[in-house]
């Protein structure tokens, strides 16, 4: 099961992906001295998993050509068609 799609548009810069796994691990030490083990814990799990999926396995897209080809105009050409050119 993946919980983050490291192919969305968002996680593209190297800062957004930074800041959240710093959120994450932020609030886990936040967690830890609020002697919340638990949430700690999971908090801190979410961040290693963040940091594995948008920091050591990120692969980021290369950009989509969505340039389209030209469309072929028959105007320019002469109002003869192949039959006539016999």
């Amino acid at each position: 099961m993946q919980l983050i799609d490291p192919s969305h548009p968002i996680y593209k810069p190297l800062w957004v992906r930074i800041l959240i796994v710093a959120v994450c691990f932020g609030w886990a030490i936040v967690e830890t001295l609020g002697s919340q083990p638990f949430w700690a814990l999971l908090s801190g799990a979410l961040g290693a998993y963040a940091a594995w999926m948008l920091l050591l396995n990120f692969k980021p897209q290369p950009p989509a050509a969505n340039v389209e080809a030209p469309l072929q105009d028959d105007t320019g050409e002469d109002d003869t068609s192949a039959h006539d050119k016999k």
